[in-house]
Order: C-alpha cells, then sequence, then structure tokens
C-alpha cells in the first residue's frame, strides 16, 4: 500500500528541519517505486495510490522512463527498427541535421504538441522536410508509448499549421510534366543509349530504381490472356520482387563515416511487383536496343555498370538545360551548344509525365493505378480488375502520343544516323 515518507533538506552538508514528502508505492516487479518533492504527505499518498491502481488495471507507466532523454531513446527506437536502406538513411538525415539538435536532450515526457509546433515553424528546409521531420518524431514518440515510457504521445494526430512559405520554388502546372515532343528530343540529344533512358521512363512510369535495376531477362516479357475467343498479348517489363529494384544510399561505418552502398532491394510495396505493358514503338527500340547490348542489366551506363544518381545528373542536366558551346583545348571534347529543351526535367518528373498522359489518353483508373505500382484505394480495389480492352486501349492510345510527336517534329526516325 501507498505511503509516504519524510524527505528532510540539506544545506551545506547539515541537514535542516525543513522537509518535503516522498511518495512510495509497490512496482510491479515488488520493488518500491519512489518519486520525491511533494509539499504534503496526503499529496504523496495520492499520488502512490493512483500509481498502484494502476498497476492492478496493466495501464501503468513507470515515471523514471519518462524522463529519459529523446536523443536516447531514439537510439533504443532505431536499433529495432529495419526499414529499407534509403528510408534509413532519410530518418538519419532528419535526426542529424533538424531534431535532435533541438530534442535530443530533452526529456520524453517534457515534449509537447505546443513546442513541436512552435520549433516546426522556425525551420527553413523545405515544407516537405519539416513535416517529414515532425512525422518521425510523432513515429518515435508512438515507440516509447509502446515501450511504456509514455502513457499517450502528445503528437499522436496532430497537424501542423501555420509553416513558413515553402523556400523550394514550386512548378507551374506546366512544368511537372513534358509533352511527348520535349521527350523525343531529349531522347535523341542524349544518343540512342542514353536516351532510351528517358524515353522508356516516360512511355512507362519506371521509377528511377526500377528502371536501372531492370534485368535484361525481364524485359519484353509476353503477357498473354484470353479475350474475344482469342489471346491478347503484349511485351512488358517485370519488376521482379525475386530481383527487385537498385537502392542507392549510404550507411555509415563504426568510425561514423558515411559509406555510399548500391544495392538490389525487393520493390517498396505489394504494387510494386507488376508487369508494366509497352507500346509497340518502344517494344521495337529495346529489342534493338538489347541486340546491341550484352550486358546483364538493361538500362546500365556504357561500362555495364550500375548508375550513380550524380553521374546521371552529369548527362540529362546539359540535355535538358542546355549548354554552352565548348571549342577544342587540350585534353577535353569539342561540343556544341545545346539551346535549353525542358529546363529542370528530371527521371521523376518523367514517371509524373507518364501518369499525366494517362489521364490525358483516358486509361482506366483501375489499370492506370496497377501500370504505376499504385494501390488502387477503398473496396473497388479489391473488385475491379483491368481486361484486355482496356490494356489494347491504353497501349494504342501510347502508339498514337509517339506518332503524332514523330509528325509534329517532322521526323521520320527517332535516332539521327
Amino acid at each position: 500500500m501507498a505511503y509516504a515518507e519524510k524527505v528532510y533538506k540539506v544545506r551545506n552538508g547539515q541537514k535542516t528541519k525543513q522537509f518535503t514528502w516522498r511518495a512510495c508505492y509497490k512496482k510491479p516487479d515488488g520493488k518500491t517505486g519512489t518519486r520525491p518533492g511533494f509539499p504534503t504527505a496526503r499529496l504523496a499518498k495520492e499520488w502512490g495510490a493512483q500509481q498502484e491502481a494502476a498497476i492492478r488495471v496493466g495501464g501503468w507507466t513507470d515515471p523514471t522512463l519518462g524522463l529519459k532523454k529523446f536523443g536516447e531513446f531514439t537510439r533504443e527506437w532505431l536499433a529495432v527498427q529495419n526499414p529499407r536502406g534509403r528510408t534509413t538513411m532519410n530518418r538519419h538525415e532528419r535526426l542529424e541535421q533538424h531534431i535532435l539538435p533541438r530534442w535530443g536532450h530533452t526529456p520524453l515526457v517534457a515534449i509537447t504538441w505546443f513546442d513541436v509546433e512552435a520549433w516546426a515553424r522556425t525551420l527553413t528546409c523545405a515544407r516537405s522536410t519539416t513535416m517529414d521531420s515532425v512525422g518521425l518524431m510523432a513515429r518515435i514518440m508512438n515507440g516509447a508509448v509502446d515501450a511504456r515510457h509514455l502513457p499517450a504521445n502528445p503528437l499522436a494526430g496532430r497537424r501542423l499549421t501555420g509553416l513558413p512559405p515553402d523556400p523550394a520554388p514550386q512548378l507551374a502546372d506546366e512544368e511537372s510534366w513534358a509533352t511527348p515532343e520535349v521527350v523525343l528530343q531529349l531522347s535523341r540529344r542524349l544518343g540512342p543509349w542514353l536516351g532510351m533512358h528517358t524515353l522508356t521512363a516516360a512511355f512507362t512510369g519506371l521509377r528511377w530504381g526500377e528502371l536501372v535495376g531492370l534485368h535484361r531477362d525481364n524485359t519484353l516479357i509476353e503477357r498473354r490472356q484470353r479475350h474475344d475467343g482469342g489471346t491478347f498479348s503484349c511485351p512488358t517489363l517485370r519488376i521482379d520482387p525475386k530481383i527487385g529494384n537498385l537502392a542507392e544510399y549510404y550507411t555509415r561505418t563504426d568510425e561514423g563515416k558515411r559509406q555510399a552502398v548500391r544495392v538490389l532491394e525487393p520493390p517498396k510495396n505489394p504494387q510494386s511487383a507488376r508487369m508494366v505493358d509497352v507500346p509497340p514503338f518502344l517494344a521495337s527500340l529495346l529489342e534493338a536496343h538489347l541486340t546491341a547490348s550484352t550486358f546483364e542489366y538493361t538500362f546500365c551506363t556504357v561500362t555495364g555498370k550500375w548508375w550513380w544518381r550524380s553521374e546521371w545528373f552529369r548527362y540529362i542536366r546539359p540535355a535538358a538545360d542546355g549548354r554552352e558551346a565548348r571549342p577544342s583545348a587540350r585534353g577535353t571534347a569539342v561540343k556544341e551548344e545545346w539551346p535549353p529543351i525542358m529546363p529542370g526535367l528530371t527521371m521523376r518528373l518523367l514517371r509524373h509525365t507518364h501518369d499525366t498522359w494517362q489521364e490525358q489518353i483516358g486509361v482506366r483508373t483501375v489499370l492506370g493505378y496497377e501500370q504505376m505500382g499504385h494501390r488502387y484505394p477503398g473496396i473497388k480495389g479489391t473488385y475491379r480488375h483491368p481486361t484486355p480492352a482496356m490494356r489494347q486501349e491504353r497501349l494504342d492510345a501510347l502508339q498514337g502520343l509517339y506518332e503524332r510527336a514523330m509528325k509534329n517534329l517532322e521526323w521520320k526516325t527517332l535516332w539521327e544516323s
């Protein structure tokens, strides 16, 4: 049963006549738990009785664990997580650059939504980074509740308001996707080897990791389905869960140094493991691409290696943004001037482009979700399924986009001889 005991104050090594009361109660393991600092015996007994009542109904949390520093508990939380490599990297970046400098030495019990929201409003990073940081804090605090360090998470279910304007420039709608003519011009400028990367990304919607991790054995796999008394067939690109996607991130050595990693990881979710239908023109170009290559992966460097993102940027940035002419010089090649095609264009924007095209050409929603590797929301995702007729309509429309763009550009072939 809870009780209270006096705690005399000490000054200059001598006990004084002043005292406070300490609450004493029995913990689940039979040991005595205490909490000092109560002004009266009654308050100390009441608090101790509340702890024992919570223990009896199974809802007790040890108040001493709530005093653990946020940074200390974060290390414990990270140690039992097992996310994908890039997710781990992103979490460490958010923690090191934004969260721990402010909250690392704060007791868990002292963290409130009022203070977290006020802190978030002072951050000068991109709005998405701010929201990711607060979301990560909320997940860690959920872990503290699950570990019985806190009775409740003060950040759970709360919504950030009053954030400052995003410092990152926002693209206008017309800059968030590319026209078929732009895609063809960019691909021709990059040439047959590199241009197949951008062309395939725009006309299939593959993610960067899916594209560069695509094995040649999963390229142009035939899809066959019963249809209209016969068989529907079309070539596909298979995102194979057994092989996975290429992931690029960094880990930390025992000395704390960053170490870059490229590995194949399983698709990010079940919907991402899929077969993406390929229109006829792209199937022909991919077949020629594979014939000209002896490498294991379809979209690799000219030496057969996996791409680094930074290395790929060296090629796509001048091709999209334009470049000045470079006359001959010792140790450098002559480069002609390239006018801009679409400044700021990225591989991610090409994935946005494909889904925008799907909406433009009226692809059925259930098929559009499937081809992009997204989960169709709600009960309709269980009941609705793509049919061969839907697939053929999509392929015909994508073929039409390509043919109209070639006609508009007055090109007979995509690649220059």
